[in-house]
Protein backbone atom coordinates (compact mmCIF):
# COMPACT_ATOMS: atom_id res chain seq x y z
CA UNK A 1 0.00 0.00 0.00
CA UNK A 2 0.99 3.66 -0.29
CA UNK A 3 0.27 6.26 2.36
CA UNK A 4 -0.93 9.75 1.55
CA UNK A 5 0.58 12.33 3.90
CA UNK A 6 -1.18 15.68 4.05
CA UNK A 7 1.24 18.57 4.56
CA UNK A 8 -0.18 21.88 5.76
CA UNK A 9 0.69 25.01 7.67
CA UNK A 10 -0.05 28.71 7.74
CA UNK A 11 1.10 31.10 5.05
CA UNK A 12 4.90 31.34 4.71
CA UNK A 13 5.49 28.36 7.00
CA UNK A 14 7.62 26.66 4.34
CA UNK A 15 5.38 23.89 3.06
CA UNK A 16 7.04 23.75 -0.36
CA UNK A 17 10.50 23.78 1.22
CA UNK A 18 9.52 20.77 3.31
CA UNK A 19 8.07 18.99 0.27
CA UNK A 20 11.34 19.48 -1.61
CA UNK A 21 13.20 18.01 1.38
CA UNK A 22 11.01 14.91 1.16
CA UNK A 23 11.61 14.79 -2.59
CA UNK A 24 15.30 14.33 -1.79
CA UNK A 25 14.23 11.00 -0.24
CA UNK A 26 12.52 9.98 -3.47
CA UNK A 27 9.01 11.05 -2.46
CA UNK A 28 6.56 12.51 -4.96
CA UNK A 29 4.17 15.33 -4.08
CA UNK A 30 1.32 17.38 -5.45
CA UNK A 31 0.72 20.98 -4.38
CA UNK A 32 -2.92 21.99 -4.04
CA UNK A 33 -1.89 25.58 -4.79
CA UNK A 34 -0.68 24.48 -8.22
CA UNK A 35 -4.00 22.77 -8.84
CA UNK A 36 -5.83 25.85 -7.56
CA UNK A 37 -4.02 27.90 -10.19
CA UNK A 38 -4.92 25.38 -12.90
CA UNK A 39 -8.66 25.63 -12.27
CA UNK A 40 -8.69 29.42 -12.76
CA UNK A 41 -6.62 29.53 -15.94
CA UNK A 42 -8.15 31.36 -18.94
CA UNK A 43 -10.79 29.16 -20.54
CA UNK A 44 -11.65 27.38 -17.29
CA UNK A 45 -15.29 27.66 -16.12
CA UNK A 46 -14.24 28.80 -12.64
CA UNK A 47 -12.48 31.88 -14.01
CA UNK A 48 -15.57 32.90 -15.97
CA UNK A 49 -17.69 32.58 -12.81
CA UNK A 50 -15.20 34.62 -10.78
CA UNK A 51 -15.05 37.40 -13.37
CA UNK A 52 -18.85 37.52 -13.56
CA UNK A 53 -19.16 37.72 -9.77
CA UNK A 54 -16.34 40.15 -8.93
CA UNK A 55 -16.09 42.08 -12.20
CA UNK A 56 -13.23 42.39 -14.63
CA UNK A 57 -11.10 44.30 -12.13
CA UNK A 58 -9.92 40.88 -10.91
CA UNK A 59 -8.53 40.07 -14.35
CA UNK A 60 -5.24 41.20 -15.86
CA UNK A 61 -5.06 42.84 -19.27
CA UNK A 62 -4.36 39.47 -20.91
CA UNK A 63 -7.33 37.77 -19.25
CA UNK A 64 -5.58 35.95 -16.41
CA UNK A 65 -6.70 36.11 -12.80
CA UNK A 66 -5.21 39.04 -10.88
CA UNK A 67 -4.50 37.15 -7.68
CA UNK A 68 -3.46 40.16 -5.67
CA UNK A 69 -6.65 42.07 -6.53
CA UNK A 70 -8.81 39.06 -5.70
CA UNK A 71 -6.93 38.38 -2.47
CA UNK A 72 -7.50 41.96 -1.32
CA UNK A 73 -11.26 41.44 -1.73
CA UNK A 74 -11.67 37.99 -0.20
CA UNK A 75 -9.41 38.44 2.81
CA UNK A 76 -11.40 41.54 3.76
CA UNK A 77 -14.81 39.85 3.38
CA UNK A 78 -15.47 36.37 4.74
CA UNK A 79 -18.70 36.01 2.74
CA UNK A 80 -16.87 36.68 -0.52
CA UNK A 81 -14.14 34.26 0.49
CA UNK A 82 -16.76 31.59 1.18
CA UNK A 83 -18.33 32.21 -2.24
CA UNK A 84 -14.96 31.87 -3.96
CA UNK A 85 -14.24 28.63 -2.13
CA UNK A 86 -17.63 27.23 -3.16
CA UNK A 87 -16.62 27.74 -6.78
CA UNK A 88 -13.03 26.53 -6.63
CA UNK A 89 -12.82 23.85 -3.92
CA UNK A 90 -14.93 21.13 -5.63
CA UNK A 91 -12.93 21.54 -8.84
CA UNK A 92 -9.63 21.45 -6.95
CA UNK A 93 -10.63 18.32 -5.06
CA UNK A 94 -11.59 16.49 -8.25
CA UNK A 95 -8.20 17.16 -9.80
CA UNK A 96 -6.36 16.29 -6.60
CA UNK A 97 -8.09 12.91 -6.48
CA UNK A 98 -6.81 12.18 -10.00
CA UNK A 99 -3.24 13.15 -9.08
CA UNK A 100 -3.30 11.14 -5.83
CA UNK A 101 -4.61 8.03 -7.59
CA UNK A 102 -1.71 8.26 -10.02
CA UNK A 103 0.84 8.55 -7.22
CA UNK A 104 -0.75 5.73 -5.24
CA UNK A 105 -0.30 3.42 -8.23
CA UNK A 106 3.50 3.74 -8.05
CA UNK A 107 5.91 1.67 -5.95
CA UNK A 108 6.66 4.57 -3.58
CA UNK A 109 5.82 3.83 0.07
CA UNK A 110 4.11 7.19 0.51
CA UNK A 111 3.47 10.52 -1.21
CA UNK A 112 2.48 14.03 -0.16
CA UNK A 113 -0.50 16.28 -0.65
CA UNK A 114 0.69 19.81 0.17
CA UNK A 115 -2.23 22.11 0.93
CA UNK A 116 -2.64 25.32 2.95
CA UNK A 117 -6.35 24.48 3.28
CA UNK A 118 -6.04 20.82 4.22
CA UNK A 119 -8.21 21.26 7.31
CA UNK A 120 -10.32 24.24 6.22
CA UNK A 121 -11.51 22.36 3.15
CA UNK A 122 -12.38 18.66 3.10
CA UNK A 123 -9.00 17.73 1.65
CA UNK A 124 -7.97 16.14 4.94
CA UNK A 125 -10.33 13.31 4.01
CA UNK A 126 -7.97 12.44 1.14
CA UNK A 127 -4.97 11.69 3.41
CA UNK A 128 -3.90 9.06 5.92
CA UNK A 129 -1.82 11.31 8.18
CA UNK A 130 -1.53 15.07 8.66
CA UNK A 131 1.85 16.79 8.95
CA UNK A 132 1.76 20.40 10.14
CA UNK A 133 4.64 22.77 9.35
CA UNK A 134 4.82 25.19 12.25
CA UNK A 135 6.55 28.54 12.80
CA UNK A 136 5.94 31.31 15.37
CA UNK A 137 3.48 33.97 14.26
CA UNK A 138 6.06 36.77 14.39
CA UNK A 139 8.24 34.89 11.91
CA UNK A 140 5.20 34.10 9.80
CA UNK A 141 4.34 37.81 9.58
CA UNK A 142 7.86 38.86 8.59
CA UNK A 143 8.19 36.09 5.98
CA UNK A 144 4.79 36.89 4.48
CA UNK A 145 5.54 40.61 4.27
CA UNK A 146 8.94 39.98 2.69
CA UNK A 147 7.84 37.27 0.26
CA UNK A 148 4.54 38.75 -0.92
CA UNK A 149 5.38 42.44 -0.78
CA UNK A 150 2.62 43.28 1.69
CA UNK A 151 2.75 45.36 4.84
CA UNK A 152 2.48 43.96 8.35
CA UNK A 153 -1.23 44.78 8.64
CA UNK A 154 -2.03 42.88 5.44
CA UNK A 155 0.10 39.96 6.57
CA UNK A 156 -1.79 39.84 9.88
CA UNK A 157 -5.16 39.90 8.09
CA UNK A 158 -4.13 36.97 5.90
CA UNK A 159 -3.00 34.99 8.93
CA UNK A 160 -6.20 35.89 10.81
CA UNK A 161 -8.27 34.51 7.94
CA UNK A 162 -6.58 31.12 8.28
CA UNK A 163 -7.11 28.44 10.90
CA UNK A 164 -5.55 29.48 14.24
CA UNK A 165 -2.12 27.98 14.88
CA UNK A 166 -3.20 26.15 18.04
CA UNK A 167 -6.17 24.56 16.30
CA UNK A 168 -4.02 23.43 13.40
CA UNK A 169 -1.47 21.86 15.75
CA UNK A 170 -4.23 20.06 17.66
CA UNK A 171 -5.23 18.29 14.44
CA UNK A 172 -1.70 17.21 13.53
CA UNK A 173 -0.40 13.65 13.57
CA UNK A 174 3.12 14.98 13.06
CA UNK A 175 4.75 18.42 13.36
CA UNK A 176 7.85 19.97 11.83
CA UNK A 177 9.32 23.10 13.43
CA UNK A 178 10.50 25.15 10.46
CA UNK A 179 11.82 28.11 12.43
CA UNK A 180 15.33 26.67 12.57
CA UNK A 181 18.10 26.24 9.98
CA UNK A 182 18.25 23.95 6.95
CA UNK A 183 20.13 21.22 8.81
CA UNK A 184 17.47 21.06 11.52
CA UNK A 185 14.77 20.79 8.87
CA UNK A 186 16.61 18.03 7.02
CA UNK A 187 16.97 16.08 10.27
CA UNK A 188 13.25 16.30 11.04
CA UNK A 189 12.32 15.26 7.51
CA UNK A 190 14.68 12.27 7.65
CA UNK A 191 13.09 11.09 10.91
CA UNK A 192 9.60 11.33 9.45
CA UNK A 193 10.67 9.60 6.26
CA UNK A 194 11.84 6.67 8.39
CA UNK A 195 8.56 6.69 10.34
CA UNK A 196 6.36 6.73 7.25
CA UNK A 197 8.31 3.90 5.61
CA UNK A 198 7.95 1.83 8.78
CA UNK A 199 4.21 2.47 8.93
CA UNK A 200 3.82 1.14 5.41
CA UNK A 201 6.01 -1.87 6.16
CA UNK A 202 3.82 -2.82 9.13
CA UNK A 203 0.55 -2.56 7.23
Amino acid sequence: MSLTIGVTGGIASGKSTVARAFAAHGIDWIDADDVAREVVEPGEPALAEIAEHFGHDVLTADGHLDRRALRTIVFADSAERAWLESVTHPRIRERLETHLARMAATDAPYHLLVSPLLFESDQYRLVDRCLVIDIPEALQISRTASRDGVDEEQARSIIAAQMPREQRLAKADDVIDNSQDADALAHQVAKLDTLYRRLVAFE
